[in-house]
């Protein structure tokens, strides 16, 4: 099923055209995919890679 096939209750337009805010919100929640990952954890991930790299490269 798809937002193609929903009708507003508060609009009675479909979803998918995104009228009134209330299917404006109902298709960003319809269409969101998977876990979002923060930004900041992705940068910590990365600091630590690098010092994990340059600790060996001076242990070698």
């Amino acid at each position: 099923m798809s937002c193609d096939h929903l009708i507003c209750a508060r609009c009675s337009h479909p979803v998918s055209e995104g009228r009134c805010p209330s299917c404006r919100a109902a298709r960003d929640e319809f269409h969101r995919h998977g876990p979002v990952v923060p930004p900041a954890v992705i940068l910590a991930a990365l600091v630590l890679l690098f010092a994990l790299a340059l600790a060996l490269h001076h242990a070698y």
